[in-house]
Formats: C-alpha cells, structure tokens, sequence
C-alpha cells in the first residue's frame, strides 16, 4: 500500500495543521516538490490523518554540555509533535529521521513505549548521578497521543517511585490525566510545571497552534 502523498502546493494550507510545506529533509538524496501545472481539478480539503510509529528505545535519557541551558539532561517520550505549532524550533530534528520539518513533524509521529524500563535501568546504574530531568523540551509529552499510548506516564510512574527531581513543559490539557500522582511531587519540590499560553485570541491561536 503507497503511503498518501502529503505533498504541499505554495500558498496551500491544509485544515488543523500548522505547517505551510512539507519539503523533504535536508539529508535525502533525492528531493520532491509539488507543483501546480493547472491541470488538475481542485478537491475539497481534506484533513490529513497523524500516523503514529513505535520505537524501541535504546535509551531514555539525553545529555546535553550546553552553556546556554539550564538543564543537562531531558526525556522526550515522543519524536514529533502533534499540535503543530507554526513557531516550533525542534522541527528540523525530523530531518534526522528522513521525513520532513513541515506536515511531517506534526503527522508523522514516533512514540517509545517501554522507554520507563530503559529509565529504570538507567537510574539504578552506579555512575548515575542525581540531577532535574527535563521533560518537553523537543515535542510536547502530552500531546494528544499521549492519550493512547501513555508513553508519558510510564515515565512519570518510575520518576515518582524513585522520588527523583523533574520539570514539564507542555500546553496539553492532558496533564489533567496525572495530577493524582504529580501533586504530591510538587508538594515535596521535586516537581515544577511549566505551562505555555502563547495568545488569548482565539483566531491567532487556532492559525499559530491548530491543534
């Protein structure tokens, strides 16, 4: 079966998403453009469904040596983002997996379940040393697959058993889901919530952050 071409003309906007191209990443040998030679009979705008894929994770914790952060280690349970904010600057991180920054990064998404053993694992080892762990800082942990998948609270179940210091960020209403267990976390700060409203108009925020 062909996967359904998610090509996108110039000046084209497709409904409920943010992306205004899906250009092929920048590390592929070929590139496709789609281009409008006015043959074609325009169709009805149709939504484009998001795909989700499962990774096994090799690991669970990212390092990071940079000056400019305040953190040096974050958990992104998924890769790719499903609200599709036109702004996001981790979008160009799905080039690394051949797909594209545009409609790709917020209809081709890749969630890793099993990843809360991995963190077990990783938290037990002898070398590990005790530091806030940043979660949400590349794709949002409770987009709206999180619902389905519950690769977020995974994590969150091995975090509050080893009672280990830790930050969200997120604007997904889903965090509702997790405050019987993340309440008494920040009661006992080792947790902090960072919540993101980008605009109390209701028309700018549906064209910068559709869903």
């Amino acid at each position: 079966m062909q996967p359904k071409d998610t090509s996108i003309l110039p000046g084209q906007r497709l409904r409920a998403r943010g992306a205004g191209s899906n250009d092929m990443g920048r590390f592929e040998a070929t590139q496709k453009v789609a281009y409008d030679d006015g043959w074609d009979i325009p169709e009805d705008q149709h939504l484009v469904r998001t795909e989700v894929r499962l990774e096994n994770p090799r690991s669970a914790i990212t390092y990071n040596t940079s000056p400019d952060l305040p953190f040096d280690r974050s958990i992104n349970p998924y890769r790719g983002c499903e609200h599709g904010c036109i702004y996001c600057f981790a979008r160009p991180s799905h080039a690394f997996l051949n797909l594209s920054p545009g409609l790709d990064f917020e209809t081709k998404l890749i969630a890793r379940p099993g990843i809360g053993k991995v963190l077990d694992q990783e938290l037990r080892a002898k070398s590990y040393k005790l530091a806030t762990i940043a979660i949400g800082t590349n794709t949002d942990p409770y987009q709206p697959c999180e619902a389905d998948h519950l690769v977020m609270h995974e994590i969150l179940l091995v975090l509050a058993a080893f009672r280990h210091p830790f930050a969200i960020t997120t604007k997904g209403t889903l965090i509702e889901r997790d405050i019987a267990l993340l309440a008494p976390l920040a009661a006992q700060g080792l947790l902090r919530v960072g919540i993101s409203v980008t605009t109390l108009d209701p028309t700018l925020s549906r064209r910068m952050e559709p869903r």
